[in-house]
């Protein structure tokens, strides 16, 4: 039985990948910054006992401190940090605030670190050893034609880079790192336009992760396979 830690498991990508995990026999640790706002989640948890929910604020150190001291004795095969945040949306340039861009930098870039930080003694006891980050294409350089998302197209890319250096300074303990975009989702952060659901961007990302290969960690990875340009 396979052991996957998933951040921001309450809603969107990060409850559909809970519950394909949990469907596929693996134990899942699910957590989320709120209990009180994951009826979903605790719900599928009472259905599915492979589910364990957890409380975990990804942007404050001392919540990551507490869920680490308390895994302290597990194995962790799969980290999949998915929690992040858009951020203001529909806002003119000369609106933007510092606080506003770095509150989305410590949740989207920082706080996926501090977590692979905390969880990393419980992954290098893996033969697994793979840790998933939930990026977006919107980070990627050459593929931004269209401007604007200042906010979230950085944190992005500064996670890219974060990802990249991960997959190297982790190769002496075997661990696979991966930056992967889910696709254009029907979420409430992907909003109605969204081209793909749920499912599809879950069954697409988990089957990426199950192949990943030595050679791909590092890579900036599409749901569908396909290498995304930096």
């Amino acid at each position: 039985m396979k052991t996957i830690l998933i951040t921001g498991a309450n809603r969107g990508i990060g409850f559909s990948l809970t519950n394909h995990y949990a469907s596929e026999g693996c134990k899942v640790f699910a957590t989320c910054r709120n209990l009180h706002h994951a009826e979903d989640l605790l719900t599928l948890a009472k259905e599915n006992e492979n589910i364990i929910v957890h409380d975990l604020d990804v942007s404050e150190a001392t919540s990551i401190k507490n869920l680490a001291l308390e895994l302290s004795g597990e194995t962790i095969d799969i980290l999949i940090n998915n929690a992040g945040v858009y951020g203001p949306k529909g806002i003119e340039n000369h609106m933007i605030t510092a606080d506003e861009w770095l509150d989305v930098l410590r949740i989207n870039t920082i706080a996926p670190f501090m977590v692979t930080q905390a969880f990393e003694a419980n992954l290098a006891r893996s033969h697994v050893k793979k840790i998933a980050f939930l990026s977006s294409k919107m980070g990627s350089m050459a593929d931004n034609g269209s401007g604007g998302s200042y906010i979230y197209r950085s944190s992005k890319a500064a996670l890219n880079s974060v990802v990249k250096s991960l997959s190297i300074d982790l190769v002496t303990k075997e661990i696979k790192v991966v930056a992967l975009h889910p696709g254009w989702v029907l979420t409430e952060m992907g909003g109605p336009n969204a081209l793909i659901n749920t499912d599809e961007s879950t069954l697409g990302l988990t089957k990426v992760i199950d192949n990943l290969t030595d050679e791909q960690s590092g890579q900036f990875i599409s749901f569908d396979g396909t290498v995304i340009p930096w």
